[in-house]
């Protein structure tokens, strides 16, 4: 039986993992920061059985290896996903100091030292099993920048940096490391700014990326990817932005 960690399933992106993970026949921990009785309808519709839902507060060092001695505690790890992000808006030129201050602080600590933290805790014990992997879930932001939302930009370039770092310092150990980089994705939370215009007119294909689609490429990736493409950033964004 395969168990895997997910951050951020309480709803989204997550959910979308979750259930086709369980689809699968993984077993999953459902990571949530603060709404469990949405976790707890993702769990209720996921396939299989065993799933279970550990509340952490990502900013918290203490309470990510909390939560990775919990979720361990219960079963062996095989993969973490690193899901869990926030987009505060904090355009500089119109945020006071005190609000551009605690945008970088708060969406730094949750986009990337939270995954660092939990990614060290997984990485530690998927070295002593010699087989693991982290799925790091980023961001077209980190290529284009948000003008609007810089910290978030800056938050998923330095996880794709940090991705890259832990694929070549684990790769030996049997212990490999992808990224997923979705652009603007059809959530409940974004519905009616996925439907402006000119969001649209950005989306070759004429629409934006469903959770489903997202979720398809983090679970190849958790499952099926060969080890060579460890270190690999995948783009899913509908050709929305190209990188060369």
């Amino acid at each position: 039986m395969t168990n895997i960690l997910v951050t951020g399933a309480s709803g989204g992106i997550g959910a979308a993992i979750c259930k086709a993970l369980a689809v699968r026949g993984v077993t999953v921990v459902l990571h949530y920061q603060s709404d469990r009785a949405a976790a707890e309808a993702t769990r209720q519709v996921m396939e299989g059985g065993g799933h279970t839902i550990i509340q952490a507060d990502l900013s918290n060092p203490t309470s990510i290896e909390r939560l990775w001695q919990e979720a361990s505690a219960l079963k062996r790890i095989d993969a973490v996903i690193n899901n869990a992000g926030i987009f505060p808006n904090h355009p500089p030129l119109t945020t006071d100091y005190a609000g551009w201050t605690a945008a970088w602080q708060r969406t730094l600590a949750i986009n990337l030292t939270g995954p660092a933290h939990l990614s060290y805790c997984a990485a530690r014990k998927m070295a002593e099993q010699g087989r693991g992997r982290i799925v790091n879930v980023s961001s077209r932001s980190a290529f284009r920048g948000e003008p609007e939302a810089p910290a978030y930009a800056a938050s998923k370039a330095g996880l794709n940096a940090l991705s890259q770092s832990l694929a070549k310092a684990l790769g030996p150990k049997g212990v490999y490391v992808f990224v997923v980089a979705p652009g603007w994705v059809s959530t409940q939370r974004v519905a009616d700014l996925v439907q402006d215009k000119a969001v649209l007119a950005d989306q070759p294909l004429g629409r934006v990326a469903t959770p489903d689609e997202v979720a398809q490429v983090v679970t190849y990736c958790t499952l099926d990817a060969p080890a060579s493409m460890t270190g690999a950033i995948l783009d899913v964004n509908g050709a929305s932005y190209l990188r060369t």
